[in-house]
């Protein structure tokens, strides 16, 4: 027969899994494990019998369960069982199910009693059970026999604990009729962890045998020795009834006659039973159910809001129409064209937090990269003078000298007569030195102007390619997309560089010295001490009217010195504040506690090689004269958390005028400078030096400037407007657009998949809804005096997360053999109970343990119940 209490809940909740299964959720309603716990010969295997509605268990005298068996009840069609260490071996007989049970016993414990904590695993298919997981432990004993070691008991009570301990467990903890429930180790244990009472249902067994004229009504009418689930009684086949063959329905009609016809449990003969018990057990997985069902939905709710708006697009979709291929291809392209725009501009509703957008990285390089390209190109100082010396000594050949010096008085007269006669702009007699240097200087930009188009290139490619990785669904459509848009790229690219070419070209065509911002011959040598630093710090600075130098704050952030903590415990982080002529750093971003302010004069930085287990990018900062940073350090070491950041630390010092180190050589490999013995020579070249200088810092500015134009006119702007007007066309005139959008085998699989998952989805909130409408949950009894049971061990913790801790570890406390609680008491404890009427519980005698933790033998008196 079948559990028919059970039958209630099995439609709806098969229904869900089929439901579930069939598009591969799982269904996370985590039914609880059942595990009895009892004493020898309880009846244990009985009542899990009684449960599962099959005579399957081994039966004899003794410890007949000497294995822990976890059996799997799996809800099916057909009913027949599975051993796990008999994989694909289907047992049809119950009868052999035992027999399997007791040979894989002997096989690990042997045939003397041994027993083993080695689990047998085995699976029940039926039509009449919901999923969820029984054991049947061994029974608890107290002394060995056999081949079983002298702690049998011991090892027992850490089987059992293993699985009581769970959360999830319910204890059906068994007492037979005739035994002292006061010591009833079942209830000890199941104390042990459920304190509350919670999962702990009271199984009172053998109620047949107890002797005439006494019963156990007030127990099971829970006055005396009180649990918060109380007690239920059963009755359970004799050994005669199972001999006899007595299957369990007629058990079952034996037990119902035996509580209706009992004068003491007749008032009670609906709550008692196991029917009942059943029931209760039914009504507890009922209870988890609903219990679950909230936090179920929401997350069924979640998955089907977030395939809402895929499975629009998917359910009118028809692979064979071609007016829908030709829809979806012109609704893929708009989008492709919208969100590329989207990526460049940084518009749109979804902002990426975690990485920079394609838009983003562009003008970082636009603002960041290119200028520190820029100052990279800055000539060393000796270098330039000494270039400077070469050119004017060459430009004058073996006159230079004595020429020079003879009309020195009358450069101003020779300058304004040569301007007038030839109609050109001159400055002096080594204009050509000067012209020299600047095209020299000029020319030179053209590498860095190349690595920037690259690098813009290849960050439109990037973002082309993130936005083509949509297409993934139509391979074909994919590729020939990619194909056009980066050839468009390389092309607009071509054109791009050709124009970058023909702007320095421009700018190497006419030397304007008459330029408004060109410091000129007149200003030329009182400039030259400070034109270096003010020059390149207006390349990479903002230009215009700006407020004096110390109050300009060019950037604030966190930095970790990496060099001065080493000896004080490790590297320390500072709000560090970068002006136009200091660097700062402050104890916290609130900037109260200022622990130094370092001038920029004379700073230059220099990169650190990584450490090899080191996260941090690191660079120093030095003084070119060998004087001390801070306090005894010659440089400080600064650290960054990214390549991103130390990028832009470097850009931002740039801007102060903090350069990067340079190694200076001359023409032919070597480092010192050159001595200049002519004074009027070494004159000449710091005048040419400062006005170089000026006019490179004219066009270092106008470059900046019109590089990002130039690259936003012919690349950026170009591609965008091809990709919204010309790529569809494009696409088109292949003459293979039917071909393009046809699916790839893994869209045509998860377009199915997402539609029966949505539909599953729905159907599955439907059965949910059946559930809740269609069962009750019953609440937790209130808390009763249960201080009447003694724990297993006094030591043990009473905190769950300390039970869980003993479980983990797989042993429970030693528990201390009980003092005797007189002659009869242990036999007839139940008939003594029955004869006193209207007995409160709190006065139920209680007996102190504490002291009997360590006592070997039983003592012979004690207080009677």
């Amino acid at each position: 027969m079948g559990n028919r209490g059970m039958e209630d809940l099995v439609p709806l909740v098969n229904r869900l899994h089929d439901a579930l299964g069939g598009v591969g959720q799982s269904c996370s309603l985590h039914l609880p494990q059942i595990a009895v716990v009892g004493g020898q010969s309880a009846g244990k295997s009985s009542v899990l019998e009684d449960f599962v509605g099959r005579d399957f268990l081994p039966r004899g005298s003794g410890i007949v369960t000497r294995r822990p068996l976890i059996l799997q009840l799996l809800n099916a069609n057909t009913e027949y069982g599975e051993f796990h260490h008999c994989k694909g071996k289907k047992f049809t007989d119950f009868d052999a199910i035992r027999k399997e049970i007791e040979a894989e016993t002997c096989r690990i414990t042997g045939s003397n009693k041994a027993i083993s904590p080695a689990p047998i695993h085995l699976r029940i298919y039926s039509p009449h059970v919901l999923n969820l997981t029984l054991v049947d432990l061994p029974g608890i004993t107290k002394v060995p026999v056999g081949d079983q070691p002298a702690d049998i008991e011991y090892q027992i009570r850490d089987m059992v604990m293993q699985y009581i301990c769970k959360e999830n467990c319910l204890i059906l903890a068994v007492t037979p009729a005739n035994t002292d429930l006061a010591n009833s180790d079942a209830l000890k244990l199941a104390k042990d962890v459920d304190p509350q009472g919670q999962r702990t249902i009271g199984v009172i067994t053998k109620l047949d045998l107890m002797d005439a004229g006494t019963n156990a009504r007030e127990v099971l009418e829970n006055r005396v020795l009180p649990l918060r689930r109380g007690y239920i009684g059963v009755v359970n086949r004799s050994q005669k009834d199972i001999d006899g063959k007595k299957n369990i329905k007629e058990a079952l009609l034996a037990e119902k006659k035996f509580f209706l016809s009992h004068p003491a449990y007749k008032h009670m003969a609906e709550t008692m039973g196991t029917p009942y018990l059943q029931r209760i057990l039914n009504q507890q997985l009922t209870n988890h159910i609903r219990d679950s069902l909230p936090t179920f939905r929401s997350h069924l709710q979640n998955q089907l809001l977030a395939l809402n708006k895929e499975v629009e697009d998917y359910k009118d979709y028809d692979p064979d129409d071609p007016t829908r291929r030709t829809k979806t291809l012109l609704q893929l392209i708009q989008h492709l064209a919208v969100e590329f725009d989207k990526l460049i501009e940084g518009s749109g509703d979804k902002i990426d937090t975690a990485n920079l957008s394609g838009g983003a990285r562009i003008n970082r390089i636009f603002h960041e990269r290119f200028p520190y390209e820029l100052s990279k190109m800055e000539s060393d100082d000796r270098k330039l003078r000494q270039e400077i010396s070469y050119a004017i000594r060459n430009t004058h050949g073996v006159r230079c000298s004595v020429v020079f010096s003879a009309f020195a008085s009358f450069r101003v007269y020779c300058y304004n007569i040569f301007d007038i006669f030839t109609n050109r702009t001159g400055l002096f007699t080594p204009d050509t030195a000067f012209q020299a240097i600047v095209r020299k200087q000029i020319t030179r930009l053209k590498a860095p102007c190349a690595k920037f188009i690259d690098m813009v290139s290849q960050e439109l490619i990037s973002t082309v390619y993130q936005c083509i990785s949509k297409l993934s669904s139509f391979p074909k459509l994919q590729g020939e997309t990619e194909k056009i848009v980066t050839t468009e790229i390389r092309q607009q690219e071509s054109k791009c560089r050709d124009q970058v070419l023909l702007l320095i070209d421009i700018q190497l065509a006419y030397i304007n010295t008459k330029h408004e911002d060109f410091v000129g011959i007149n200003n030329g040598q009182q400039v030259h001490d400070h034109s270096n630093k003010k020059t390149m710090a207006g390349i990479v600075g903002n230009q215009g009217v700006a407020p004096p130098s110390s109050l300009i704050v060019i950037r604030k952030g966190w930095l970790t010195i990496s060099n001065i903590g080493i000896m004080k415990g490790g590297a320390k982080e500072y709000w560090f504040i970068l002006s136009a002529e200091t660097l700062s750093w402050f104890k916290d971003d609130e900037e109260k506690e200022k622990k130094y302010m370092l001038p920029l004069d004379n700073l230059k930085l220099r990169d650190v090689e990584k450490g090899f287990r080191s996260s941090k990018y690191v660079f120093a900062i030095f003084n070119t004269e060998l004087r001390n940073v801070y306090k005894d350090y010659k440089c400080l070491e600064l650290a960054c958390n990214s390549q991103e950041e130390l990028d832009s630390w470097k850009t931002s010092l740039l801007r102060a005028g903090v350069y990067p180190e340079k190694v200076a050589v001359d023409g032919q490999g070597n480092g010192s400078p050159e001595i200049f013995t002519d004074p009027q020579l070494e004159r000449q070249v710091e005048t040419i030096s400062s006005l170089v200088d000026s006019y490179m810092g004219i066009i270092y500015k106008t470059v900046r400037d019109l590089m990002p134009k130039t690259i936003m006119h012919f690349m950026i702007n170009s591609v965008k407007e091809f990709i919204s007007s010309n790529l569809l066309a494009q696409l088109y005139s292949l003459g293979e657009c039917s071909a393009l959008m046809d699916e790839s085998p893994e869209q045509q699989q998860h377009r199915v998949e997402v539609l029966q998952k949505h539909a599953a989805l729905k159907e599955a909130l439907t059965i949910i809804g059946e559930i809740s409408t269609s069962t009750y949950s019953t609440p937790l009894p209130p808390p009763v005096d249960s201080s009447w049971i003694q724990p297993s061990s006094p030591s043990l913790p009473k905190n769950a997360e300390n039970r869980d801790k003993l479980a983990i570890c797989g042993h429970a406390q030693p528990a201390p053999r009980l003092p005797h609680t007189g002659p009869n008491v242990s036999r007839h404890s139940f008939q003594r109970l029955a004869g006193q009427q209207n007995r409160a519980p709190a006065c139920v005698p209680r007996h102190d343990f504490s002291l009997c933790r360590f006592r070997l033998e039983p003592e012979t008196t004690g207080p009677a119940l």
